[in-house]
């Protein structure tokens, strides 16, 4: 299930160079380049003549060359050379997407183009604020895209998933846990207080005594995630919205179906700690890193078990609330899509 009136991250800014790069989203091949002067484009990954994939050419000026034939395609997607003829089909069109870069990321609409909207795009400004030092990543994950989803909104299984790193057992025994819904929003916000910090958060800032944490996450349909993570030894006023001696991060997640069961995960790391050193801002990459590369484990084995078994029995507990609620919102904007496309067609 996907939602498509919807703009998704395809890819990090620096891969889309002068050269093709094929990605599926959404179920959809898509090749990705950039012109001579930097602009995007985004087309199908497909050649209309014996549907060679695009993304297997090359850039011959501005134009994206298939590499089986030889036929050329402008920045419109229209063919404009064929080799060895002078008439060009007129049916020689590949479909093109609008295509952005925003946030050091790379953003696709897979609907409808006159919904295409940019100022819709989610808001994950901390990547190229300079009072903010942020490193973003890519990970491929052998999933369904919701259970990434359902992972970030559940932060409990960070005492267990990620003991070494952000986790400890005060996550799960000590946390005082509000969850809230808008129309198309969640919002979870975990305190707790007056515990010993996780062994990332002693690394970076240094504690030595109790903190109180936070874990606010923020989360946007389809599937945009945003965490502000953070500590401040205890009794400093941080609930109070003291962040004060502490640290402070954000957590930005842009998970983009690949397919039904595997999945584009973008993420990136930031800190208001030290923004203008190179070197904090991996240190704190390369932990949050190590975390996700655990979280990676898990989905692909839950994947591989519910592949297995779809049907088997599935049973919630209180930590569900937050992935619950947004299942909800995602299967209303489903049938709001699939009513409106039925609606579309009646009319033509």
């Amino acid at each position: 299930m996907f939602l498509r009136n919807y703009w998704y991250v395809a890819a990090l800014a620096d891969e889309v160079r002068d050269r093709p790069l094929g990605r599926t989203l959404l179920g959809d091949p898509v090749v990705l380049f950039r012109t001579a002067d930097g602009s995007l484009h985004a087309f199908e990954d497909r050649c209309p003549h014996r549907q060679l994939p695009l993304s297997m050419g090359k850039l011959v000026g501005d134009r994206l060359q298939c590499h089986y034939h030889g036929l050329q395609f402008d920045g419109s997607g229209k063919c404009v050379r064929v080799p060895g003829q002078d008439h060009i089909p007129a049916k020689a069109q590949v479909r093109t997407y609008p295509v952005v870069e925003r946030y050091r990321w790379v953003w696709v609409f897979m609907g409808d183009p006159a919904l295409a909207d940019p100022a819709q795009i989610c808001d994950f400004h901390w990547l190229a604020d300079p009072e903010w030092g942020a490193k973003p990543a890519y990970l491929h994950v052998e999933a369904n895209w919701q259970l990434v989803v359902d992972n970030l909104l559940d932060l409990t299984h960070l005492a267990f998933v990620h003991e070494t790193t952000i986790g400890n057992m005060a996550l799960v025994e000590h946390a005082a846990v509000k969850v809230q819904r808008a129309p198309n929003n969640v919002l979870v916000t975990r305190w707790i207080i007056d515990q010993p910090a996780p062994p990332t958060f002693v690394k970076v800032g240094k504690f030595t005594t109790n903190v109180d944490r936070w874990q606010i996450i923020d989360y946007t349909p389809p599937a945009f995630l945003r965490l502000d993570v953070g500590a401040s030894p205890t009794g400093t006023g941080a609930p109070e919205g003291r962040r004060v001696g502490g640290i402070g991060m954000r957590n930005l997640n842009a998970i983009t179906p690949e397919t039904e069961t595997t999945s584009h995960y973008f993420w990136a790391q930031a800190h208001n700690f030290e923004p203008g050193n190179p070197q904090m801002t991996e240190t704190v990459f390369q932990q949050i890193k190590t975390a996700f590369l655990e979280d990676v484990a898990v989905f692909t084995a839950q994947q591989r078990a519910i592949s297995l078994r779809p049907d088997a029995l599935q049973v919630d507990i209180n930590a569900d609330a937050g992935g619950m609620q947004a299942r909800r919102i995602v299967d209303r904007l489903h049938n709001e899509e699939q009513t409106a496309a039925a609606h579309a067609t009646a009319a033509e």
